[in-house]
């Protein structure tokens, strides 16, 4: 009797062990276990821990690791496989990244102004009365040259005395001092001159535009007392004007000297103005937060007129090439940024791109995508939707495949098993015959 039972115990224990290695070679079976047929090539080679940085070979990743192939029977985490027909239905368009240049076209407002540089403050170097003025109101033409006003000083006449003194004792060096007096008093050379030849004072002397231009803050009338700190008026040229535009502070960056410009204005309606950026003031202005830029144009025929409106185009960027998407393919989130890969045969996937600057319609890409990649450009949203799915669901996978290991083998109550064991050996010696477990038979006569 104890050789059947032992038998008994010895077949549940093989039943048990085949239900184990059963579950063990079911185990390494799965996807992952499952080998790549040896005839089978790579379709790239990716970094185990950056999906996104591929390499059309063997390599190591930027953290050293070596790169792992993927092969066209294997499916990635987050790859979305929809059919032809589907992919018509959604009306998916793809283009490929390309590299390029990206130049940006920032629209703003100005006005024009004077040249600064070229606009000159009249002030007279000593005390007097003005006895005529020559220009009537600011927005008068004045040629160089032309006179702008006269005025009466006891220091001119002083002034001249000395040199008509020095002229009539032929003194050279008092002769010399006394001309450079004169000068130093804005007195021309043509006055100068007549002075020299006629040996007359001129108690009223007339002042003459230093250039070509037009009369701004006229400031004085006839009969003005007028000192040294005295404004009389400015004279500003016109050749050539300054237009003042402001951009926003986020537009800063893209804004450098030199950049072309474009300008038109209400009065002129089809006429178009080039210039360039020739100044970035340093601060933002603290009520608007937003920047003055200085622009140059040409004004030879003399149409740009200061205080005129105007509209501006500054084409910002440089030739630099760098990956460019459609700014329609880029999908923004909260937390990131996506694209949808077309990687053929119906199959999508959605991966993290970094973003940079966006012009018009086009996206500058800084990491994540390579150039040539093709990439949907349409219906990318429900792609995305659809791949970040796909992904957290093969995520799971492995987490899900261990709880139920863990629930299989960790999960019982305790005393669970001893109860299994008790129950086992019950049902043995339930079905020996009576007296089977004390070890010996009693023959009855």
């Amino acid at each position: 009797m104890n050789n059947n039972r032992m038998a008994l115990v010895a077949g549940v224990l093989i039943g048990a062990a085949g239900i184990l290695g059963g579950l063990f070679l079911s185990g390494q079976t799965g996807p992952e276990a499952r080998q790549q047929p040896a005839e089978e090539k790579p379709l790239y080679w990716v970094a185990p821990m950056d999906s996104n940085y591929r390499r059309d070979g063997p390599g190591k990743s930027p953290m050293g690791m070596d790169l792992v192939p993927v092969y066209a029977s294997q499916r990635q985490a987050g790859v979305v496989e929809i059919a032809p027909q589907v992919v018509n239905n959604l009306g998916v368009r793809t283009t490929r990244a390309r590299r390029d240049s990206l130049k940006q076209l920032i629209r703003t407002v100005g006005y024009v102004k004077y040249n600064e540089d070229r606009l000159i403050h009249i002030h007279p170097r000593v005390e007097g009365w003005v006895e005529k003025l020559h220009v009537k109101a600011s927005g008068d033409p004045v040629a160089r040259g032309q006179a702008i006003y006269a005025l009466y000083s006891p220091e001119l006449v002083n002034a001249q005395e000395e040199f008509v003194l020095a002229l009539r004792r032929d003194n050279e060096r008092l002769l010399q001092a006394a001309e450079d007096r004169l000068r130093a008093l804005q007195l021309d050379d043509d006055f100068i001159a007549a002075l020299k030849r006629q040996k007359t004072v001129q108690q009223t002397v007339t002042f003459r535009s230093p250039q070509q231009g037009v009369v701004d803050n006229l400031n004085i009338r006839e009969g003005f007392f007028v000192g040294p700190d005295t404004t009389l008026m400015s004279i500003g040229a016109l050749d050539d004007v300054w237009v003042e535009a402001e951009i926003f502070e986020s537009q800063a960056a893209m804004v450098a000297i030199g950049q072309p410009v474009e300008m038109q204005l209400d009065y002129l309606p089809g006429r178009l103005w080039r210039g360039q950026v020739d100044y970035i003031y340093p601060s933002l202005e603290a009520s608007t937060r937003t920047l003055r830029v200085r622009l140059r144009f040409d004004n030879a025929d003399g149409q740009l007129r200061p205080n005129m409106f105007a509209r501006i185009r500054i084409e910002t960027g440089d030739n630099s090439e760098r990956i460019i998407i459609p700014r329609e393919a880029l999908i923004r989130t909260g937390k990131q940024d996506r694209v949808v890969l077309a990687l053929g045969d119906g199959q999508f996937k959605s991966i993290a791109v970094t973003a940079g600057r966006i012009a018009g319609d086009s996206v500058e890409i800084l990491a994540g995508l390579e150039a040539g990649e093709e990439i949907v450009a349409s219906a990318q949203f429900l792609l995305d939707s659809e791949s970040s799915k796909s992904s957290d669901f093969k995520r799971m996978e492995p987490a899900r495949t261990q709880a139920m290991e863990h629930d299989m083998g960790h999960d019982m109550e305790p005393g669970m098993e001893h109860d299994m064991d008790h129950d086992m050996d019950h049902d043995m010696d339930h079905n020996m015959e009576p007296g089977m477990e004390h070890g010996e038979g009693h023959v009855h006569d």
